[in-house]
C-alpha cells in the first residue's frame, strides 16, 4: 500500500500552508491541463479536507429534517441530497451533501466548518432524543471525479455500466474498485459539472488515488478547484455563505423544499418565497484582474451589491457577488474597483422555484 500523500507527490503535488491550511495539494503543476480535464475528460481532486459529521439514531432523520432546509424524511438508505443549514432567521450556515445509510446519516460539510457545526447542531439534541452525533472527519479521504468521462473512468476501476446508471443525483452505493478498493460512490462532483464523490478508508486512500490517475483522471489542485468553485457559481462558507445572506439569495433553490413542513428558519424563507421577498441574489463577473474581497459594486456611483470572491484565471479574473434584485440581473453593467463589468449567470445558481427538486 502506499500513503496519499506518496501517491500525490509521485504526480508533482505541491502543497503550501496559505493554500487550505496545507491539507490537500495547492497544484500539481497542471492548472491549465486539469481545469480543460473537467470540460473534456475527467479531473480527480482531493477533498479529504472538507469534514465529515455523522448522525445516528432511530430519530436522526426527524432531526436533521427539523435543523436543515431539504425533506431528509423521504430519503431512503441509498439515496442522498443537498441541504442547507440555517439560522433560526434562515441566514446560511453552510451546504451540506447528505447520504443516508441504513444506520446513520453523513454530512460532507465544508473545509474548517466540522467543530462549528458539530457545537451547532449539538446544541438542539435534548435528552430524549434518540440521536447520536459524531465527526468522523479522520476515517475516510473524499475524492471527486469531476468532467464528462468521470463514469468512463469510475467503470475502467471496476464499475459496472448497470451500477453507475443506477445512481440518481446525491445518490450512493458501495463499489468494490481498483486493488480490491472498498469506495462509496456518490452522485455528484460539488459543482455543477458531472461527476461523482468517493469516500474511501484513509489507509487505502493512495491506493485509490493511484488506480484512478492510472485510469486516466488528471490531478486537480485546490487552487484550480477554487477557480472552478466560482466560474461554476457555488457559494463558499466564508465569502457568499454567512449570516448576511439566506439559501434563496444564494441561488440555493434546489436544496430547499417548500413543502416539507416547520423547520428552523422555515417560516423565514417561506415568506421570501411567497411575498417574492429576495432583496439579493448571486451573481458572477468577468473582470480584467484580481480584486480584493468584499468589495462594493456600483452602478453609477451607487452601490448596489457586494463583490465575495474573486480568482485569477487564463483570461483575466472571475468574480462571484451580490446585487440587489430591485437594480436587475444579467447583463446589468456596473463597476467594481473602477473595472467595467456585467452580471453573469452561473450553473450552480439557481432562483425559482421550478427549478427546484422537492425530495
Amino acid at each position: 500500500m502506499v500513503t496519499l500523500q506518496d501517491a500525490q507527490q509521485q504526480m508533482g503535488a505541491v502543497w503550501d500552508p496559505a493554500v487550505a491550511e496545507g491539507q490537500v495539494p495547492a497544484h500539481f503543476g497542471n492548472d491549465p491541463a486539469a481545469i480543460a480535464a473537467v470540460t473534456t475528460g475527467v479531473a480527480l481532486v482531493d477533498r479529504s479536507h472538507w469534514a465529515l459529521l455523522q448522525l445516528t439514531g432511530d430519530d436522526r432523520a426527524l432531526f436533521l429534517h427539523n435543523q436543515s432546509t431539504a425533506n431528509i424524511k423521504a430519503l431512503q438508505p441509498g439515496q442522498g441530497c443537498q441541504t442547507v443549514l440555517v439560522t433560526s432567521t434562515a441566514r446560511t450556515l453552510d451546504l451540506a451533501m447528505v447520504a443516508v445509510t441504513a444506520e446513520a446519516l453523513d454530512l460532507l460539510v465544508s473545509p474548517g466548518m466540522g467543530p462549528t457545526l458539530f457545537r451547532w447542531l449539538d446544541r438542539y439534541i435534548f435528552p430524549a432524543d434518540r440521536v447520536a452525533l459524531a465527526d468522523i472527519s479522520g476515517q475516510f479521504a473524499i475524492f471527486s471525479l469531476v468532467g464528462p468521462q468521470s463514469a468512463l473512468c469510475l467503470q475502467q476501476l471496476g464499475a459496472t455500466l448497470d451500477d453507475i446508471s443506477a445512481l440518481e443525483p446525491f445518490a450512493h452505493q458501495t463499489m468494490i474498485l481498483a486493488q480490491d478498493v472498498s469506495v462509496r460512490v456518490q452522485r455528484g462532483s460539488g459543482l455543477a459539472t458531472d461527476g461523482y464523490t468517493l469516500w474511501v478508508s484513509n489507509d487505502r486512500a493512495g491506493d485509490l488515488w493511484q488506480a484512478i490517475a492510472q485510469a486516466g483522471a488528471v490531478p486537480l489542485g485546490e487552487q484550480a478547484w477554487e477557480q472552478l468553485r466560482i466560474t461554476e457559481g457555488r457559494p463558499a462558507v466564508g465569502h457568499e455563505l454567512t449570516e448576511d445572506y439566506n439559501p434563496l439569495e444564494a441561488g440555493l433553490w434546489t436544496a430547499v423544499s417548500f413543502n416539507k413542513g416547520c423547520y428552523i428558519g422555515q417560516e423565514t424563507i417561506a415568506r421570501l418565497n411567497t411575498y417574492n421577498g429576495v432583496k439579493l441574489n448571486l451573481w458572477g463577473f468577468r473582470l480584467p484582474r484580481v480584486i480584493a474581497t468584499p468589495c462594493p459594486i456600483l452602478q453609477a456611483d451607487q452601490k448596489v451589491g457586494t463583490l465575495t470572491s474573486c480568482v485569477a484565471t487564463e483570461n483575466g479574473a472571475i468574480g462571484l457577488g451580490y446585487l440587489r434584485t430591485k437594480v436587475g440581473g444579467a447583463g446589468l453593467s456596473v463597476m467594481i474597483d473602477h473595472c467595467p463589468t456585467d452580471a453573469i449567470d452561473l450553473p450552480f445558481i439557481t432562483r425559482e422555484l421550478a427549478n427546484t427538486i422537492d425530495h
